[in-house]
């Protein structure tokens, strides 16, 4: 595997007027092409800061981010509206979906966003969610529309999924039925999952795991046999 992403000496900080959060503190790590990777940490410990980073949705405050070989920190804003666009998938807890528009046309809309040759039914079918696709988000239940949502990111391809407590909002058996997809994918496509949660029962699924506490890696761990997600001790 050839590495994808490289965090180097990133700091970011946060003023309010003479007050300076440091939400990122000289974080160093890499994350190989393919990885299923957990970063877990208390609340306020700086995960969502790092997934927003890596997803260049915030700009760092000094330090490299590099992705593929380009410094994601040094993009101005159309550079990164084009990395957003061609690398980066989000899942969030919440799902974002467009309520008037159908399953199907809610993942489709990535047409207007790559150019890719997008299969919507296809996708929806890839999730479980073939018989869904002309159901609109208030008809479906929330797995079905989290489902909708991962369809939705991964439509365009993208080398990595970035995913924010993606089953934050789930029941437990639904909570697996998304992880487990979410494991397949990296498996299957060498799609690079990257998901903050605080659920440290998902470490075990995990090729690596990245520990943070007070905006500080607290520890990496490389996991030479990470469990599926449907066989953990949930």
């Amino acid at each position: 595997m050839s590495t994808i992403i490289e965090f180097k000496d990133v700091i970011k900080e946060y003023r309010a007027g003479d007050h300076v959060l440091r939400a990122m503190d000289n974080v160093n790590f890499t994350i190989e092409e393919g990885e299923f990777v957990v970063i877990l940490g208390p609340s306020g410990a700086g995960k969502s800061t790092l997934l927003n980073l890596l997803g260049g949705l915030d700009s760092t405050t000094s330090g490299q981010i590099i992705v593929n070989g380009e410094h994601v920190e040094s993009f101005n804003d159309n550079e990164l509206t084009r990395y957003r666009a061609r690398n980066v998938g989000f899942i969030f807890q919440f799902y974002n979906l467009i309520p008037n528009l159908t399953a199907l046309e809610n993942v489709e809309l990535m047409k207007d966003i790559v150019d890719v040759n997008i299969d919507g039914e296809a996708v929806l079918d890839s999730v479980g969610l073939k018989d869904h696709s002309n159901q609109f988000p208030a008809q479906l239940s929330g797995g079905e529309q989290q489902r909708v949502s991962i369809a939705r990111a991964v439509a365009k391809q993208p080398a990595m999924l970035l995913c924010d407590e993606p089953t934050g909002a789930l029941d437990s058996k639904t909570g697996v039925l998304i992880l487990n997809l979410l494991q397949d994918m990296s498996n299957s496509k060498d799609t690079t999952v990257v998901i903050v949660t605080h659920n440290a029962i998902l470490a075990e699924a995990a090729d690596k795991v990245i520990r943070i506490k007070n905006g500080q890696i607290e520890s990496i761990a490389i996991n030479e046999n990470p469990k599926k997600v449907s066989d953990l001790d949930w």
